[in-house]
């Protein structure tokens, strides 16, 4: 229940309907603005309040919303109910366009469908989505609009084969009219009895030639109309008037077949208006939507969860009429924090005359009220709210001359009403509470109905100056005083909602500052007694040391979330290590694992190489060397060392093991060469293409292969039985292998075999992550060096697996992360290009690479 029936011209809502009405798209939404009302349903506020945030975070996340066309064309499609009424064109041209604007809207929030575990699809705007539950989109007849209607709106001449003729001959005959009509023009002019700028001009539907009154006699037509002047008569020659009207009679005809056209059209519509008219109600809820968003984006509004119980405990609450008048004036509204609980149900405000009580009452009628419709508030991100099933205001002088009702009695008038209706899920606000009559007994009769609102445990904001009223909170649980505060050595209200002690009206102070004679205030300063002047005073110095302690809190409050902050992002630091501590030391484990297996390798290639040299002392030695080196490299690495150490000293013996290989190839060569004298090579054309069948090695390598077929700048050639595909500028032509072979070419062959094997082992492996490999990467979520690190290992597999073209998922955020991973992809040289995705597939959240 709201009380009383101008409730909302006491709190100003009508204002707030008003600036909402501005900001809707068509009267759709204008008329939801006006079927707003008070709600007690906790559901459906929370749903209202949902569907606008998720439509500010589509706003925020998307620019191609169709929202182009909102047009009501509801009196039109209702008028045709009627056997024997048409569209009008410009009617068709409306429906067609807001039709459209219906489908492109259901279509969009389809859109992004996740289907869970459960089978149940998940939206990625699941309020906005149920909006379009039940609400038909006519597609057909879209078609049907597109195929009698332009571009433009207008009838299409391939509306109907009649149509089309009629045009036809319409254009012929205004052609031949205006040659006509041209003909005589130029020959009057020659003549001198027309201007030489006149030109053919429309009356009534007519072409006709402007002449100087004194000559009209001498073109023989029929006189259509004179300027306004009189200095020129307007002469449609007899020579036209048959062709004028036979288009009088075309055009006629033309009418007539638009609106049989139109016609039968509506006869198509005609049995879905029910269901047109259902279809508008979404877009009138869209357009109320998107109204309630711009109305939160202009007030700095927020959208809050709502409990289902009474409850107000809000933080940095603003006025927004106040907060956009003071803008207008280039000031800041002061934001106030407002608490009723269970256990602080009826706040008592008391201060000084234009201190900001009044103000502070409005604002949680006001606010509340426009929750429970359904509104974003200018309120905290960290306030909670609850609802009530009653308010009602006492606000303002209601006399009434008509009625016989004097301030005092409108006053007592509301009060009977709210002690009828008042419950423990009301909320009252009175301002100056018990005022309007003498004040000892209009003091004691606010304090009784304060009483039994009391009784009741009804939530209230009450303003006042009564000292009784302010010492009843020390005897009753539940109610609290409420001071607004004062500067009282620069005489000026700071308009801030001190919660826990009473405030003073400053009536001497506020006397003295408006310049008062000093004689007066000293005369009422005896009035009343020192006593009395000396305990506001005290209250004054009790408001101003909890002031200071009160700040000294927020202080302290701020050091313990600042603290807490940076204990949680240790935490997250630490573990980040232990992480990265475990990922190293996997990766230890994995190369001490390959490294045992290339000990295993190194055995029996030793062996084999001894069999091979038929014990020669030389080619042993050699051999019994590297596996000493490849021993005393293994007992090197120190399982006590740390986890960076080990994976240290493992690079250090892949770098020492490749240039073993270096020096061990050298040594092989100068052992190979006294065997068998090199065959002179022959001369090989480097420049000639490279084609199927012939011999080819990779540049800067020896190992030589058969190329198989060749596809533009890809080859794909055959190695030791292995094949491979690469670009064909990396080849270059080789001679074809000699059938004879030394000792040392056979142990080279052996050796190519089981790097052949290997190969073709570590193809498999490629193959297998290619088939897993996905082509999209998100890293939504993580921190800037986790988001790197996942990144990395990406684009490496992407490299690995040959891909041309993947997709990191960042999302738009503070586009931090975005910037992060773009500045790692300049650094890597297989990167070749990197955007921005399409803004339909997620625009600047999607960076799309390109690799070479």
């Amino acid at each position: 229940m709201i009380y009383p029936s101008n409730f909302e011209h006491k709190l100003g809502f009508d204002e707030i309907r008003r600036l909402l009405k501005e900001r809707c798209l068509s009267t759709l939404g204008k008329e939801k603005v006006d079927e707003m009302a008070f709600s007690t349903d906790c559901d459906a506020i929370n749903e209202w309040q949902t569907q606008v945030r998720e439509f500010r975070r589509l706003k925020e996340e998307k620019d191609d919303l169709p929202m182009q066309y909102f047009f009501d064309v509801r009196a039109a499609v209702t008028r045709i109910r009627m056997e024997g009424t048409h569209l009008e064109e410009d009617e068709v041209w409306d429906l067609r366009r807001s039709l459209g604007t219906i489908v492109s809207m259901v279509n969009y929030l389809e859109q992004g469908a996740e289907e869970s575990a459960s089978g149940e699809m998940r939206y990625p705007y699941p309020a906005l989505h149920r909006l379009t539950e039940g609400v038909m989109t006519f597609p057909a007849m879209i078609r049907r609009i597109d195929s009698i209607l332009d571009k433009f709106g207008k009838i299409k001449d391939s509306a109907s084969m009649t149509l089309a003729s009629i045009r036809h001959e319409l254009e012929k005959t205004q052609g031949s009219i205006s040659r006509t009509l041209y003909s005589i023009l130029h020959s009057a002019q020659k003549d001198g009895l027309v201007d030489k700028d006149a030109a053919p001009t429309m009356r009534d539907g007519r072409l006709v030639i402007p002449v100087a009154p004194s000559i009209k006699r001498r073109i023989s037509g029929i006189v259509h109309d004179e300027s306004a002047t009189g200095k020129t008569v307007f002469i449609e020659p007899t020579e036209v008037v048959e062709a004028n009207n036979k288009v009088r009679q075309l055009e006629a005809e033309e009418r007539r077949e638009v609106i049989r056209i139109l016609t039968v059209f509506t006869d198509e519509v005609r049995p879905h208006v029910k269901d047109i008219l259902d279809s508008y109600q979404f877009l009138a809820l869209i357009d109320l939507i998107q109204a309630k968003a711009e109305w939160a984006r202009l007030t700095k509004a927020f959208e809050p969860m709502v409990e289902n119980k009474p409850h107000i405990d809000w933080i940095r609450a603003i006025h927004p009429l106040l907060q956009l008048s003071l803008e207008k004036q280039g000031k800041q509204v002061v934001p106030l924090d407002i608490t009723l609980t269970q256990q602080k149900r009826i706040l008592i405000i008391s201060g000084p005359n234009a201190g900001g009580k009044s103000v502070c009452l409005k604002t949680t009628g006001l606010l509340q009220y426009m929750l429970q419709c359904g509104l974003p508030i200018p309120i905290g991100d960290r306030s909670t709210c609850g609802i009530f099933k009653h308010i009602l205001i006492d606000i303002g002088d209601e006399q009434s001359i008509e009625n016989d009702l004097s301030t005092y009695s409108s006053h007592l008038m509301n009060m009977k009403q709210m002690m009828k209706q008042a419950n423990g899920q009301s909320l009252l606000l009175i301002d100056e509470f018990g005022s309007g009559t003498e004040p000892t007994i209009g003091g004691a009769i606010a304090e009784a109905m304060l009483n039994q609102f009391w009784k009741k445990q009804t939530f209230g904001v009450i303003t006042t100056h009564y000292q009784n009223l302010k010492h009843f909170a020390e005897d009753h649980p539940g109610v609290v005083n409420g001071a607004m505060l004062y500067d009282r050595h620069e005489m000026q209200a700071l308009f801030q909602l001190a919660i826990g002690q009473p405030g003073s009206s400053f009536a001497i102070e506020i006397a003295r500052k408006t310049g008062i004679p000093e004689e007066v205030i000293r005369e009422a300063s005896d009035i009343v007694g020192s006593d009395y002047i000396q305990s506001d005073k005290y209250l004054q110095d009790i408001v101003r040391d909890k002031r200071y302690w009160e700040g000294k809190r927020q202080t302290i409050h701020q050091h313990e979330k600042s603290l807490e902050s940076k204990i949680n992002r240790y935490e997250d630091e630490l573990n980040e290590i232990e992480r990265q501590r475990k990922e190293i030391l996997r990766k230890a484990k994995e190369q001490a694992e390959e490294l045992l297996r290339e000990s295993n390798k190194k055995i029996e290639n030793a062996i084999r190489e001894i069999k091979e040299a038929q014990a020669e002392k030389e080619r042993t030695r050699l051999v019994r060397e590297e596996l000493n080196a490849f021993k005393e490299e293994l007992t090197d690495i120190d399982t006590k060392d740390n986890d960076e150490a080990i994976a240290r000293k493992i690079r250090q013996i892949q770098e020492r093991k490749e240039r073993r290989e270096k020096r061990k190839q050298e040594k092989a060569n100068k052992a190979d060469s006294p065997v068998s004298a090199p065959a002179p090579k022959a001369k090989v054309e480097d420049n000639k293409p490279i084609v199927a069948g012939d011999t080819v090695r990779i540049k800067g390598l020896s190992s030589v292969g058969e190329v198989e077929s060749v596809d533009g700048k890809m080859a794909t050639v055959i190695f030791g039985g292995m094949k491979t595909k690469m670009r064909a500028d990396r080849l270059e032509h080789a001679e074809k292998p000699k059938q004879h072979t030394t000792k040392a070419e056979e142990r080279n062959n052996n050796i190519a075999g089981s790097y052949a094997t290997v190969s073709r082992d570590t193809r498999d492996v490629i193959d297998n992550r290619k088939m897993n490999f996905h082509q999209d990467l998100d890293v939504r979520g993580m921190r800037g060096d986790e988001a790197i690190n996942a990144v990395t290992y990406f684009i490496d597999d992407a490299i690995l697996v040959g891909m041309s073209r993947v997709r990191i998922l960042h999302g738009t955020g503070t586009g931090v992360l975005r910037q992060l991973i773009r500045q790692y992809l300049g650094t890597i040289p297989n990167v070749s290009h990197f955007r921005d995705e399409h803004v339909q597939f997620g625009g600047a959240g999607i960076t799309v690479v390109d690799l070479d």
